[in-house]
């Protein structure tokens, strides 16, 4: 006798019974992928015996993202790049990041092939994935910096949020749509593309490659009326190209949820405020970036019966080496705390997606997020000095704090929602099993045999 399904710990009854109503549906427009990728990975797939589960190849895949990035910390802990005095990573280095980063292309990209193959697709699979796909959006944003040499810079916050903006607007839009939308050219295929060629470049030519001026790289700085238009470095230049992008991809996502709500008849304008939650994110991590001001202050209360004291004022200058989290040490920590809220984030967006549950707008990590960026700016926003950040040690502390708290809490979603769906499922995450009719664990394939029979 088998033993009664325990009860959800995250997912409540109602949306978890909506899982069995789960079907994937998308819709992938790239060239690219019909005529170049797609042929490769239908033969990719087949080296990988049936044995092997779908999830433990998109966490193969995301391991050598990991390693991509551990390179980074050991040749360039403090993210210095060449032009603030870095010695690393040698260039070969680089062709590792695209060979790792394709890899990962490839086996994010075939999952889905080796679910069907075993008989393994459902809803946690998308799941899984995605969260796979949101972490590695934060470590190539950070890689792909530093192969273009913009280091500790707000190029470099632009891109966290053009990279997580259309991320989110993805998820948002399938959350409205019921399915996925990959366009003529989307981050998962082309854009992922594109770093791969940044990176192969950046092994060859170097970082100070992409510091000169596009108009001079092109040969068009000596044409007239050309000649008289800033000579705009080439990783800016990307990095405008990559703005260009998201605001196609912003009114293409938007054009798709109208066209959904019109046929359900539903309004056009409530699915714009469930954006909201993502700017006010934004602007909560950039004022916690912003330079510390100085602002003066009170040493000393005068004798209010000496009529002729005054206020003795005094500016506070920030901690040595501290005048902004940007410029120092604690910045790849600080993105890295702002990539795992991003993907919890969206976690709860994508669940609330195959549960066919309410959209999620609340995240707790704000009121954490809120408490730092006032701390931080308590000089300019009530004239004193910061309570909790007020020393180099203190701030190091509290920064990686955030990275642990950040941390946990999406270890501990998807520790929860991963077992919710397995027992509701029957499905394992790391096997290629499933529970028979009396709720014991067996091979997929015997389970799949005997429903056929």
């Amino acid at each position: 006798m088998s033993a009664p399904p325990r009860r959800p710990q995250y997912i409540s009854q109602r949306s978890i019974s909506c899982l069995s109503q789960y079907s994937y549906k998308g819709v992938d427009k790239s060239i690219t992928s019909k005529y170049i990728l797609n042929p490769f990975w239908n033969q990719f797939v087949k080296i990988w015996p049936t044995w092997v589960a779908p999830n433990t190849i998109t966490f193969i895949g995301l391991s050598t993202v990991f390693f991509n990035f551990a390179t980074l910390v050991y040749y360039d802990p403090f993210f210095l790049a060449e032009k603030a005095g870095a010695t690393g990573p040698p260039q070969w280095v680089y062709y590792t990041w695209a060979a790792g980063l394709f890899f990962y292309q490839s086996m994010d990209a075939i999952d889905g092939k080796q679910a069907r193959r075993t008989g393994m697709a459902g809803p946690l699979g998308e799941m899984f994935d995605h969260g796979c796909d949101a972490m590695n959006t934060t470590l190539e944003v950070i890689l792909a910096a530093r192969a273009l040499n913009l280091g500790r810079s707000w190029w470099t916050v632009a891109s966290q949020v053009a990279s997580l903006m259309n991320f989110y607007l993805t998820t948002w839009e399938e959350w409205h749509t019921g399915q996925l939308f990959l366009g003529v050219f989307s981050g998962p295929v082309e854009g992922i593309l594109l770093i791969v060629v940044i990176y192969v470049i950046t092994g060859y030519y170097g970082t100070s490659f992409w510091d000169q001026g596009t108009l001079s790289f092109a040969g068009l700085n000596r044409l007239p009326l050309l000649d008289k238009l800033p000579d705009m470095p080439l990783n800016e230049a990307f990095m405008v190209f990559g703005g260009i992008g998201l605001a196609f991809n912003i009114a293409t996502s938007y054009m798709n949820v109208y066209k959904s709500c019109k046929e359900k008849k539903t309004s056009v304008i409530r699915p714009l405020a469930y954006l909201l939650p993502f700017p006010f994110t934004v602007f909560l991590y950039v004022s916690w970036l912003t330079p510390w001001n100085t602002v003066a202050l009170p040493t000393a209360t005068p004798n209010p019966l000496d009529a002729g004291a005054t206020l003795e004022q005094k500016t506070t200058p920030a901690p040595p080496g501290l005048e902004s989290i940007l410029n120092s040490e604690l910045f790849v920590p600080f993105l890295c705390a702002w990539g795992l809220q991003f993907a919890h984030q969206v976690g709860k967006m994508i669940l609330a997606h195959v549960t066919k549950s309410r959209f999620p707008i609340w995240d707790w990590m704000w009121v954490w997020l809120t408490v730092g960026a006032l701390d931080w700016n308590a000089r300019t926003l009530f004239g004193r000095a910061p309570l909790i950040q007020t020393s180099p040690e203190r701030t190091r502390a509290f920064i990686w704090f955030t990275v642990a708290l950040t941390f946990a809490s999406y270890v501990r979603f998807c520790t929860l929602v991963i077992g919710d769906i397995t027992n509701y499922l029957g499905i394992a995450c790391f096997t290629v099993r499933k529970k028979d009719e009396n709720g014991e664990w067996r091979t997929a394939q015997e389970v799949n045999a005997k429903k056929t029979q």
